[in-house]
């Protein structure tokens, strides 16, 4: 094994974080007979470590650094502390996440030039073809496993499903199943254990069925010798020198001791807030505000999805929580059709939460007799989850707060949320067509919530043609600095409609392969 590498070893590629991107990108290079070096702020957790319990399970995998935030969306006044619920692990936000799986719709690639002006949005092109993607797409849906795709039979429908399915063919829905989800649907030859239908997939999947960074991606990757993982790694900033090529990063250890590891190409791979946090907070004398920031786009352009819920009671018992959580999708209106009242589309997919999540998250600060009622009826709910693409705007950003530092002394992201009027709309519509499914089949009460800390964050460094739009060009790359890459979901120019993890893994798998041919060209 090659592995560890010196912190002098100026050959190596440095990835800053291990979730679907940084996971994928470190993996991927080091298939490749790269060496890499990935930095990861979280703990190790295998699947025997992930705790059934959501409260608990929050405590051990969530990102709970501080943070702030402000604007008008409710999590600025509920959860002010947590925009968004992401993972503090190896693996990242994959330790966690639900497995839906889905492409971008060929229309979603050229939301400017399709949906045309809309008043305060920063709407951009992809400068990727939709077409381009296709091979990238088939990668990733075999990495990842994906039902549905590639000959893999498609996961069976539990209670909750059942009742959403009944629901939306009353209504004269066509595209509706079980959907296209990053979980073992069969007994595989890689090895993978099929789901057990186990329920709870939030917390981690026990049964390792379920796709994570953390448990198939590093390991593949740590198996050829030219990766090594270092947990606990806190980067604290990038380092460049007089010519303007980054040379490495500082980061504190699992001790808190600051270390330094030379590079000779760094990935960034934290999230839509830390991933820009990073580059402002390694702003120079060369870079005064930040790497990477020429066009003054790092941190602006956060997306989060268009999300609400809605929930419905029954007469009979639904248990929606058995089975796999999100294991059920109506797509009908995930299209392109203005005359509804808005531009983009949105999905409708199955959800569960736990008795303590739902106390928390079904109307913060309620209480009294609706509120009890509905959560007396817990047994006889089924809930669903909307996903739409909501629109970039310029002033929903990421910036420093230089009045709130972390643990090591560094200021703290804040991140600003305003709703767009296409978010609104969207949404209103959503919560009718959710409330309208349910009632179809019988339900004595619906009711749409507010939509919590969500994990879809996205944009804050975005791809774009021309670097004054935005901050990287379409292989992920700086526009500013030629070894310094973006490789995780804050480089979306546009949201989409559609879960972000296979299109951050297929650019993940495209950027790798673009690095590595680059490196022996000599161009890097």
């Amino acid at each position: 094994m090659t592995a560890p590498f010196d912190l002098n070893d100026d050959s190596v590629v440095v990835v800053i974080g291990t979730g679907a991107g940084g996971g994928v990108v470190a993996s991927e290079l080091a298939r490749k007979g790269i060496s890499v070096v990935a930095l990861e702020a979280g703990a190790r957790h295998l699947p025997e470590d992930f705790i059934n319990d959501e409260w608990e399970s929050f405590g051990q995998l969530a990102w709970l650094d501080p943070r702030t935030t402000s604007g008008d969306w409710r999590v600025a006044k509920d959860f002010s502390g947590l925009p968004a619920w992401i993972v503090k692990s190896v693996g990242g936000t994959t330790q966690h996440w639900a497995g839906a799986s889905l492409r971008f719709q060929e229309h979603e690639w050229k939301a400017a030039t399709t949906y045309g002006p809309v008043q305060g949005a920063n709407l951009l092109d992809w400068p990727i073809e939709a077409a381009e993607m296709d091979p990238w797409y088939a990668l990733a849906e075999d990495k990842l496993n994906v039902t549905r795709t590639g000959n893999r039979p498609g996961l069976p429908g539990n209670n909750n499903y059942l009742v959403f399915e009944k629901g939306a063919k009353a209504l004269g829905y066509k595209e509706v199943s079980t959907g296209r989800m990053a979980i073992t649907s069969r007994n595989d030859d890689n090895a993978r254990l099929m789901c057990q239908q186990t329920g709870f997939c939030f917390q981690g999947c026990k049964w390792g069925a379920k796709w994570s960074a953390g448990y198939h991606e590093i390991p593949e990757g740590e198996a050829t010798g030219n990766l090594e993982v270092r947990p606990q790694s806190h980067v604290a900033r990038i380092l460049h020198n007089e010519a303007g090529k980054v040379t490495g990063v500082e980061y504190y250890d699992a001790n808190g001791t600051l270390q330094m590891q030379k590079a000779r190409i760094v990935c960034v791979a934290g999230n839509s807030f830390e991933s820009p946090r990073l580059l402002m907070n390694s702003a120079s004398s060369m870079f005064p505000d930040g790497l990477a920031n020429s066009s003054g786009q790092v941190g602006r352009n956060y997306m989060r999805h268009m999300t609400g819920s809605v929930y419905g009671v029954f007469d009979k018992p639904v248990k929606m929580w058995r089975g796999t959580t999100m294991a059920g999708i109506i797509q009908d209106e995930a299209r392109h059709d203005p005359s509804r009242g808005f531009v983009g589309g949105y999905e409708l997919e199955t959800l569960s939460l736990g008795l303590p999540f739902m106390a928390a998250f079904l109307d913060p600060g309620a209480w009294g007799r609706e509120f009890t009622s509905a959560l007396d009826h817990y047994e006889n709910m089924a809930g669903m989850w909307i996903v739409g693409e909501d629109m970039p705007q310029e002033t929903n950003r990421v910036t420093l707060n230089h009045d709130v530092k972390d643990k090591y002394g560094l200021p703290v992201a804040n991140v600003h949320f305003d709703d767009h009027p296409n978010d609104v709309a969207m949404r209103n519509h959503a919560y009718k067509t959710g409330q309208a499914i349910y009632e179809a089949v019988g339900a004595t009460r619906t009711f749409p919530t507010p939509p919590y800390p969500s994990t879809h964050n996205l944009g804050t460094n975005r791809m774009s043609e021309n670097a004054r739009d935005g901050v990287v060009n379409k292989w992920g790359q700086t526009h500013d600095i030629a070894n310094l890459f973006i490789s995780d979901g804050s480089q979306f120019t546009t949201g989409a409609a559609e879960n972000p993890t296979l299109t951050i893994v297929a650019l993940a798998i495209r950027q790798a392969d673009h690095i590595a041919r680059e490196m022996s060209a000599q161009n890097l």
